[in-house]
């Protein structure tokens, strides 16, 4: 059950990953530094003052480019292949006493497939919400959900499970949604 629990616990904060790529690691770095989590082997690096200074500088970018659309639009060639990564290393960090192909196969799909799928789906809202100016308001969205989503989980980690469901419906229900439209 343990090994699950951890299974969803790096499942759900890859895809908080899709709205910024670097706040759930460093909300993920907090929660190291201050014991309150502990990491897989190897992984404790992500607790360290070098990389807490790294994905804090790296969360305030993102965040201030993302409320400039100009500059935003090319971060966005960035960003996919840096979620796929972050949830990658995010899942693989939780995933401890496992078989290294069992563990890395996970990581690889199931981290960096959610990560990647969350990050599509947002970038796929930007794009409408660049088109209907409503920008800053997606932006505020994304920041309180990379914010308070990783606090949760890691708070409430039975909500990791409900995050690792509730999201890949979303984002079911926005592409049909969408597809229906095209129609």
């Amino acid at each position: 059950m343990e090994t699950i629990l951890a299974i969803c616990i790096g499942l759900a904060l890859s895809a908080t990953v899709g709205f910024r790529i670097f706040t759930p690691l460093l909300i993920t770095g907090i929660f190291v530094r201050a014991d309150w989590i502990t990491l897989s082997e190897g992984f404790s690096w992500i607790g360290s003052t070098p990389a807490l200074i790294a994905f804090g500088a790296a969360t305030l970018f993102e965040i201030a480019v993302n409320y400039i659309p100009a500059i935003g639009s090319f971060m966005k060639v960035l960003a996919t292949p840096l979620a796929a990564i972050a949830g990658i290393l995010l899942t693989a960090s939780f995933i401890g006493d496992m078989n290294p192909l069992l563990e890395w196969s996970i990581a690889i799909i199931g981290g960096g497939g959610v990560a990647t799928a969350s990050h599509t789906a947002v970038t796929a809202v930007k794009g409408v919400s660049e088109a209907a100016f409503l920008s800053p308001a997606v932006a505020a969205a994304e920041d309180a959900t990379a914010t308070l989503v990783p606090i949760s989980i890691f708070l409430i980690p039975f909500l990791a499970i409900i995050f690792v469901v509730l999201i890949p419906l979303l984002i079911f229900r926005f592409y049909r949604k969408r597809e229906r439209r095209s129609v």
